[in-house]
């Protein structure tokens, strides 16, 4: 069951009045408060990936990949381009690897390479909930890359709390308010009462207060 979208535009535009103007367009986060779920049961471990309406800012993306591929994704604008010479190089440079994880938000890997790079890069990649997307040689690299440009991660970590970003508060009110919605339904959809499994939903600006959307 979708929240008003009133009442969401409500909670928006308070979000925005209750923060103080900064010099940059900050990002502006939902918390979804969970009731009665067992984190220790599979239902209790939620981690999906989101494809938003709407994206003003675009997360960053690594390829990893060899040969054809890896040129059609630099030619497709990918951020960083990691090739099997320089996945073996990285082994064991846990600096590099905390660098990749903090300046990319995902990872694309050519199936044949990842193998590679789960050794390489699972113990830095896997506890954040960001190792590779695999994907065959032959796929459209760049439909892959501007799909994950509006992805979000959401996933519980240990309290039945889940939060991510829904936008930048430069964006249109109607095209966050869309992006809260998109998100909603699809947890919703993986919790076993549905709604009834939310306790409570708040949206705050990255360095302001959280104000609660009335459901």
């Amino acid at each position: 069951m979708p929240l008003d979208t009133k009442n969401i535009l409500q909670a928006i535009q308070e979000a925005k009045n209750k923060s103080k103007k900064r010099n940059f367009a900050q990002s502006i986060e939902l918390m979804i408060n969970l009731q009665d779920i067992d984190l220790k049961k599979p239902e209790g471990k939620i981690q999906e990936l989101i494809e938003l309406p709407f994206a003003e800012k675009k997360n960053k993306i690594c390829v990893i990949a060899s040969g054809e591929m890896a040129l059609k994704a630099k030619r497709a604008g990918a951020d960083l381009v990691i090739e099997r010479s320089e996945l073996e190089a990285s082994m064991g440079d846990k600096k590099k690897q905390k660098d990749l994880v903090k300046t990319y938000a995902f990872f694309i890997a050519e199936a044949s390479l990842m193998p590679l790079a789960g050794r390489v890069l699972g113990s830095t990649l896997g506890p954040r909930g960001k190792m590779p997307t695999p994907v065959p040689p032959t796929a459209n690299v760049e439909e892959y890359i501007e799909r994950y440009r509006k992805m979000v991660l959401v996933r519980l970590r240990g309290q039945p709390v889940l939060q991510c970003g829904v936008g930048t508060e430069n964006m249109p009110d109607e095209q966050i308010a869309e992006n809260i919605q998109t998100i909603i339904r699809r947890v919703e959809g993986k919790l076993k009462k549905g709604i009834k499994n939310i306790r409570s939903i708040y949206l705050k600006t990255a360095m302001g207060l959280p104000v609660k959307i009335r459901m």
